[in-house]
This record gives structure tokens, sequence and C-alpha cells, in this order.
């Protein structure tokens, strides 16, 4: 099978036009020996099978970050049967930057000269074959977003893989050249693929190239004593780089005619929505304001007010499930909450079913099958719609460009914690999941600046912790009778955002004081997501999600489920003797830690669960909410006759089983937000972070979510403790303070 590799700068559509290429065949996964993620599908409409890797963005081949050398090792080394080099044909000169560069490698290549449609649409023009006839390779017109001749730019890179081809530079016109040509004679002479490539890198003192052919430094370093440039000196990177750029404005951009007139009209159109949406003073509350929508959207069991209308109008409806299902007397339920009943409905018939068909077997299979399998499955499962309902919102926003622009409005406030708007990109992807999150902290160009990024990601809470919070606040409005779901989510959502920003702050002004690197970004521009790449997106979370539910959860909850029915000499136990179970020894062995938290000692009966739910959810968190429904249908009801329990139901019946009040399940919310994220969260964290600072990271994760968990109990029992807290905060702040006038006092002595 043939291999097409895409290669592109960040923003070109390179991803739109993978998913585009390969649909539901595309698989995710690492790059052999790093934790850069490599994207991998299958184009099925040639004669034979094509491969489609997608190779990271970039914006060069030089090894600055881990996501350039992936992808130039893999152009070099695997040597791809083409690349495919998608152009943003908005911003050409820009991207033909890195163009230049895979040029001069030995591999076939076209150019997908990408948004066409919007260059047609504004009025400009690119004289394509003037331009593919000067820059010698295929060039393609195409609109990954509209899906527009994409079967034509396969046909062309299917015909250029079946040719071999030579690099050859835009280097001609530098003063450079002569140097360029006699390295790569250095490299034909030793015999190493790709000479020009290698020859441009080592002009360059690109620290790859030195590093794998230090025999061959001296013909640069001898050239350098000579040569003295009125410019930049002898920085023969930067005259390579200005000598590109040269290159392309001469040569390359004057077929790129503009519509001065469009493009004005256009930007100020863009400007006057940036005005709105990047302003230092509304632009915060108006992304707060989105977040809320986005809540209400997913959560709500009252989008929109109506009081009885629908009996009024529709009373045939009522007592039916589309009173149940889509409203209430109160008003209409949100998409989220809509999916959420549905789904719910089907997993409690299934149960029931199960119930009915295993009613006369032994009472330890109806219970593995029914409590511990189902019931697990069942809690978690409920909860799919909700957090497929946030991600395509969190995806709106990403693909129509909203989200770099709230990188850029919070790089003012961020700096003002010891951080860049840079570190937000990571944080929000958090949202999503921690690992890719924490991988992508690489683009981060300070230590500690990816160090506090790493440790605060987990406060953004992902998807497997929504299980967690849609069931606790849905249990507090159905035991309590106060409150909405939507609002306790969406504050608890809040808490982590603040928690994270107060945390890099301590960590700023005291184990990682330095100054805060430049932050600079292109904002891409507005633009319409995709419907097909939205549902392929929401597809891949899905699988995703249900692969875990069918092995992790799976695997948790049947043993959650035997170490809960069998004491510590392996002696079968029935649900009303639980409490002496394994798991149940473990827990009240372990319960009185969590006392200052609210889920302690103080509970009644099986207070522990809660705490072992805790612990679960340190293997996957959606166990958190899988432990509890199983549990409680072993607890409360039995396997004789009932129903499985779902996820808020579960929460509920353990409320009045252990009486754990309402502060206390605020902090149980919040501790399994802020502690020590999943197994795979931890393992990725332990890649990505310097030697030394794992095991820091840990505590670090383990005393935030104990110190704000407890102040919530503490003060939410008893609000005169907040005057501890203030206290004990501002004498926190005087000490740091005091601390760091010292140690510049005298750092300015040794000076």
């Amino acid at each position: 099978m043939k291999r097409f590799a895409l290669a592109g700068n960040p923003n070109s559509g390179k991803t739109t036009l993978f998913n585009s290429l390969t649909g539901s065949s595309a698989y995710v996964g690492n790059w052999p020996g790093v934790t850069v993620e490599k994207k991998e599908g299958t184009y099925k409409k040639l004669s034979e099978e094509i491969s489609i890797i997608d190779l990271p963005g970039i914006y060069s081949l030089s090894p600055y970050t881990s996501e350039e050398v992936v992808a130039r090792n893999y152009i070099i080394d695997e040597k791809p049967d083409c690349i495919i080099n998608i152009v943003d044909a908005t911003n050409l000169e820009r991207n033909l930057y890195l163009t230049t560069q895979i040029m001069e490698i030995d591999v076939p290549m076209v150019i997908a000269l990408n948004m066409m449609d919007v260059v047609r649409k504004s009025g400009d023009h690119i004289e394509i074959e003037k331009l593919e006839k000067i820059i010698g390779l295929r060039v393609i017109e195409i609109s990954a977003l509209k899906e527009e001749n994409l079967n034509n730019l396969m046909i062309a890179a299917f015909e250029e893989s079946k040719k071999e081809r030579k690099g050859i530079t835009v280097l001609e016109d530098s003063n450079l050249v002569h140097l360029i040509h006699d390295c790569e004679i250095a490299f034909h002479a030793i015999k190493v693929n790709n000479p020009l490539f290698h020859a441009v890198k080592l002009v360059e003192l690109d620290e790859l190239e030195i590093k794998n052919h230090p025999e061959l430094i001296n013909i640069v370093n001898d050239f350098k004593s000579t040569f003295k440039d009125d410019v930049f000196g002898s920085d023969f990177e930067a005259i390579v780089a200005d000598s590109r750029y040269k290159y392309i404005t001469k040569y390359f951009s004057p077929y790129f005619i503009k519509n001065k007139a469009f493009n004005e009209k256009e930007e100020n159109r863009s400007s006057k929505i940036d005005k709105v949406l990047t302003n230092k003073w509304v632009g915060i509350p108006i992304f707060l304001l989105i977040l809320f929508l986005i809540f209400h959207l997913t959560f709500s069991s009252n989008l929109f007010y109506l009081g009885g209308l629908f009996k009024n109008v529709s009373p045939s409806f009522e007592g039916t499930m589309f009173e149940g299902l889509f409203y209430t007397s109160s008003g209409i339920n949100s998409p989220g909450i809509i999916l959420y009943n549905l789904i719910d409905s089907l997993t409690s018939a299934f149960s029931s079913l199960a119930s009915g068909w295993l009613s006369s077997s032994p009472e330890w299979v109806g219970g593995l099958i029914v409590d511990g399998v189902l019931g697990g499955l069942s809690a978690v499962l409920s909860f799919v719609p909700q957090i497929l309902c946030l991600f395509f919102f969190f995806s709106i926003l990403e693909d129509s460009g909203y989200m770099a622009r709230i990188a850029f409005i919070l790089d003012k406030l961020f700096r003002k914690f010891g951080l860049s708007g840079r570190a937000f990109m990571p944080m929000i992807m958090g949202f999503g999941c921690s690992v890719p999150a924490m991988i992508n902290t690489r683009t981060l160009a300070d230590d500690n600046e990816r160090i506090a990024t790493i440790r605060v990601i987990p406060f953004f809470s992902c998807g497997a912790k929504l299980p967690i919070l849609t069931a606790i606040s849905g249990g507090i409005v159905l035991r309590f009778g106060i409150g909405n779901a939507e609002v306790i989510t969406y504050s608890m959502y809040l808490l982590g955002m603040v928690t994270a920003v107060l945390s890099v702050l301590l960590m700023k002004k005291t184990t990682m004081r330095g100054e805060v690197p430049p932050f600079i970004m292109e904002l891409p521009t507005y633009h319409l997501p995709q419907p097909r790449a939205l549902l392929i997106h929401l597809w891949d979370k899905l699988k995703n999600f249900i692969k875990k539910a069918f092995t992790i959860i799976l695997a948790s909850t049947i043993v959650i489920w035997f170490i809960s029915h069998f004491s510590f000499d392996w002696k079968y136990l029935t649900d009303s003797e639980m409490e002496s179970s394994i798991l149940a020894g473990i827990g009240m062995l372990i319960e009185p830690l969590f006392t200052p938290l609210g889920f302690g000692s103080q509970l009644e009966s099986f207070g522990w669960v809660f705490v072992v739910a805790a612990f679960t959810g340190l293997v996957a968190k959606e166990n958190v909410v899988a432990t509890i429904g199983t549990l409680a249908a072993s607890i409360v009801s039995g396997f004789a006759g009932s129903d499985t329990m779902e996820g808020v139901d579960s929460v509920v019946e353990m409320i009045n089983a252990t009486g754990i009040t309402l502060p206390a399940l605020l902090s149980f919310i919040a501790f399994n937000m802020l502690t020590i994220p999943c197994f795979a969260s931890v393992a990725t964290a332990k890649a990505e972070l310097p030697k030394g600072k794992f095991a820091t990271t840990l505590l670090f994760w383990i005393s935030v979510s104990y110190i704000v968990s407890s102040m919530i109990y503490l003060i939410g029992t008893w609000w005169w403790t907040s005057f501890i807290f203030a206290l004990s905060i501002l004498v926190l702040i005087l000490s740091i303070s005091l601390y760091n006038r010292s140690r510049d006092r005298k750092k300015g002595l040794k000076k």
C-alpha cells in the first residue's frame, strides 16, 4: 500500500483535509518513541487504497519542537511515496516557506492549494499554471472544508508517486550557494540520502546535522571565517531564511493577485467582530457567558420556561414518555437532557429485562451481571449524550477560530500570573482529555511554564469527569430540592479554572520564578465549522469512550463487585453483609483520612463507598460513578426483582444511605476534579515532565485537591471557618512576599 504524508502549517486546513480523505477509517496513536499524536487513515477512491499519514502541523523542518523533528524524520527516514504539502492560499508567502524546505528532499511532492473557495469569494486570483511552472511542482486547487477537487488531488499525488524526484533549492540566488553545493558534494561522497537537504541544514548549523555529521562541520566553519554579511553577519541560519523569503516574494508572490477592495472590507468586518470578542473589558465576560450557554444547552432541564403550556396545548401528551423526555411542566428540556433521558430509559429497560431473565438463576450470578456489570456500565453510559454535546459545542468554538482569540485576550491576564496566553491552548484542551493537552505543552518555550501548565491541566475537567459532575449535581437537586444541575456543574468547572490560575500564581511566586516568554500567535480567519469534520470528531470521542467503557470500566466494575461480595477469607456475602467485605474493610481503613473533606468517619453505614469510588477513579475517572452505581444497586435494593439504578438515582440512594451533607457532596466533586488524574494522564505527565519533577507533581495534585475540598466542606458546614482560612491565606501571602524580598536582596548583594 502506498503511503502519502500530509505536511503543512498549523491552521492551513491539514486536519480538515485528513478527515475529508480518510473519514471513519482514521485512527490515532503515538509516533514511535515519542508521545506526539500520530493520525493515520485510508483513502479508498483510487485503483488501490492509499495510507494517509497526517504529520504534525509545523512551520519549518528545523529541530525546534518535537513536532518538527517527527515530521522531518518521517519524511527522510520513512520515505513516503508522496508528500502532499497543504498550503493556505490566503497566506501564500508564509506557507510556501515550508514548501521550499520540503522541495530540497528527494521525495515526490504535490502542492494542495487549500481554501481556494475563500480566495475566489474575495475576488483574489492565483495564476496556477504560471505558479506551477515556476515552482516545478504539481499545484492543485482544493477546498478541504467543502471537499472540492480532492479526488483530483489524490490522482495527481498518485501519478507523482510513480516518478522519481530529486530535491531542488530556491537558494541559488543566495551568497551561500557555493558553500551549499560544496557540502552537498561532501554528503554525496559519504553516500548520504537527500544530500541537498542535509547540506542546507549543515550550512544552517542545524543541531541534528552537527550531531549526526560532525566530520563535515569544518567545511562550514572554514567558510564562515572568511565571510561577513552586511545585515546578518555570520548567522547563516538567518541568511538562509532571508533568502527563502526573498525568493518567494520575487518569484512566487506575483502570481497571487489580490482584490484590495474586498480584502479591506473583509478585514474591516473581522476587525469589527474582534473589537467585541477580543475587547479587554468584555472579551472575558463574553467567554464566560458562552461557557454558561454551553452548559445550559447540555445540562438544563428547564431550557425555556413555559409553565403548563404543553399540558394546555396537548393534554394527550400528559403522563406519556413525551412529557418526561422532551419537556416538563416547568419548561423544555435541553438537548443534552433529552438525549440523557432517552439513553436512561433504554438502559433501564434493558436492566429490567436482564433482571427478569436471571430471576431463577443463583443469586451471585444475577448480582454479578445486573448489579456488577450492568449497574456500573449503565451509570456511565447514561452520560454519554451529555459528554458528546459538550464536545460538540467546544469543537464548534475551536474550529470557528474563536478559541485562538480567547488565548489572545487571556495573554495579558495570564502574564500577571506568570504564564503566556499560549499556555491557555493546552489548558482548554484539558476539557477534552488531559493526555493530548499535556503533550501540547511542547509548544511552550519555557520549562517552568511547561511544568506549571502540566500540573494544572487536570483542573480543567475532562469528559471522563463529566459523569461525576452530572451525577452528583443531579443527586443534589433531586435529594435536597435546591440549586440547578447546570449551575452547579458550571460552578465546578469555574472552580477548576480558578484553582488552576491561583496554583500557577503560587508556583510562579515561589519555586518557579522567572520571566514570562513572549507570545506570538497567528489568529486564524473566522469560518463555519465543517459538519462532517464535527461528526468525525464526535465519532472518535464516542469510540474511545465506548472502548474504555467495555474494557477498563467493565473490568473495574467486575472487580469491585467481587471484592464487595467476598470477605477476607473469601466467603461469599449477601448484599446485607457487604460491610464485612474486602472492599468495605479497605474503605473503612482509609475513611478517617477524608473526615476533613466531609465524606469520612462522620458518615453513617456505607460511608466508605465514597472513599472507594474516589480511589477507583485513579484508574479511570468514569469509575467513580460506575463504582457508586454498582455498590448502590447492591446496598440499597439487592438483586431480588430490582432494576439497576442509573447514575443520578444511585447517588440519591447513597445520599440517603450514608447521610452525607450538601457541602460534603460538593467537596467530593472538587476532590475528584482536582486530585491525581487517571493512569493515562499520570503516565503522560511522567513522560513530559523534566527529571525529578514527577513526584512533586503527584504531591501537588494531592495537596491542592485535599486543601480545596476541605475548605469547601468546612466553610459550607461552619461559615465562621472562612475567617480562619482567610487569615491563613493572608499569612501565606505575607510569608511569600517577605521570602522573595529577602532572596532578591541576597542576589543583589552577590552581584
